[in-house]
């Protein structure tokens, strides 16, 4: 069965530079696969009546469902009316009731309206209005040639409760029966590119559900997405594929909900009721800050030291002043004595530590650019592993913290937490 797919246009020269963000489309994005349309395409236009005239009409070559936001006011850069028109080859009709609507609207807020103000009366021929009483610019829901186009304020407070109110009810009286659902697997331990080839020839037999993969710095995010017209039928799509990659990629699996790997850690942790502590150099702190961005982290996060300079390790960590001379601070031993302080001054069930060179200067021959030690002490041993991290100093560092957090997870896990726990 063929779904029907939509897409999106941003109208509005200032979505093109860094001052203004396209929100909008995010919304509509996640309203209109609750309603089982997909968004094939996103785009974002300037304030041009011939570009985007143009972009309308590749757009209803490809999807069903076209939304406009932006470009309804009342000034003459406002050209999504009549690029609309132009596109539909339709004239521009002038709507009496909105002109009265306008007037009757300023008259109430105490002020004379301008002449310009009559250009958000003018709707495309055949359009229906759609309401919108917290601004002066009316949508417009049109049906051209077996497609639906919508146009929409660009403001949030205005398209948002226009959406809900007006269009959903529409969409949903017109749509076939048609459901999305999602399967995601999180990711740490491995590259994108040998993920990819491990899981390649399961997921390309498939066009239903449709995969994708994203990498971030040591997070891979393999997403299945199935469409079908009923959840159950959707659900067994997903539930065909997982059993295929859930065996290749194994613990590297960390997450299935969609939680961050510190927010895995903190569950395992409280599961455990244990604690952890920090002891950083090259992360600068961002390990901490991770731990700490979950709620409820003070039950298990007993505390941290960012020991930049050797002095601090040996007065805050009690790193010996002879091993860091003879080791140097990027180093497997010192990585341990840095876990091994952090645990026994605040009493943590298990440390964490990191020491490396982050760049883009600091590298040598036998410790490049790149290089991190992380160390982790539990209860019975204190170890650290060398990784050689690659990219920028913002990815070596974010890797380092992701590496770190793996580390405690794996051997968290091997802790064997009460049955009743589950990762989701």
């Amino acid at each position: 069965m063929e779904f029907p797919n939509a897409e999106i246009i941003a109208v509005g020269s200032e979505l093109l530079t860094s001052a203004r963000l396209d929100t909008d489309s995010l919304f509509l994005t996640e309203k209109l696969n609750e309603l089982g349309v997909e968004v094939i395409r996103k785009s974002v236009v300037g304030d041009d009546r011939r570009r985007l005239a143009d972009t309308i009409t590749m757009a209803l070559q490809s999807a069903e469902l076209v939304i406009l936001t932006g470009g309804l006011g009342p000034t003459e850069d406002d050209v999504t009316r009549d690029a609309t028109a132009l596109a539909l080859d339709r004239t521009l009709e002038f709507n009496q009731q909105i002109s009265d609507w306008l007037h009757d609207r300023f008259s109430r807020m105490g002020r004379k309206m301008a002449e310009i103000n009559l250009r958000q009366a003018y709707l495309v021929d055949g359009a229906v209005a759609l309401p919108n009483p917290n601004g002066t610019a009316p949508g417009e829901w049109i049906e051209h040639s077996g497609a639906t186009l919508l146009l929409l304020p660009g403001p949030p407070r205005e398209l948002k409760p226009m959406f809900e109110r007006e269009c959903i009810p529409r969409l949903r009286a017109i749509l076939p029966k048609q459901v999305i659902r999602t399967l995601f697997y999180r990711v740490a331990g491995m590259g994108e590119s040998d993920l990819d080839a491990l899981i390649a020839p399961v997921y390309t037999r498939y066009t239903n559900p449709v995969t994708t993969v994203l990498a971030a710095a040591g997070d891979i995010q393999v997403h299945f997405r199935a469409r079908s017209e009923t959840a159950e039928e959707a659900e067994a799509l997903l539930a065909e594929i997982a059993p295929q990659i859930e065996p290749l990629l194994g613990d590297r699996i960390y997450s299935k909900g969609g939680d961050p790997l510190q927010v895995v850690v903190g569950k395992l942790l409280g599961a455990c009721s244990e604690t952890v502590a920090v002891a950083e150099s090259c992360t600068g702190g961002m390990l901490g800050e991770r731990i700490t961005t979950v709620p409820g982290s003070s039950s298990y996060f007993a505390g941290g030291f960012l020991t930049y300079t050797e002095a601090m390790k040996i007065s805050m960590l009690g790193v010996d002043p002879d091993l860091l001379a003879r080791e140097t601070a990027v180093s497997e031993a010192v990585a341990k004595a840095m876990a091994a302080g952090a645990k026994e001054r605040t009493g943590a069930t298990y440390a964490l530590s990191t020491t490396g060179v982050a760049g883009p200067g600091g590298g040598t021959e036998d410790t490049p650019v790149g290089t991190v030690f992380i160390g982790l002490a539990t209860p019975t041993e204190v170890r650290a592993r060398r990784f050689r991290f690659p990219g920028d100093r913002e990815r070596v560092r974010g890797f380092a913290t992701q590496t770190a957090l793996d580390m405690l997870r794996r051997t968290l896990k091997r802790h064997e937490p009460p049955t009743s726990w589950m990762v989701k």
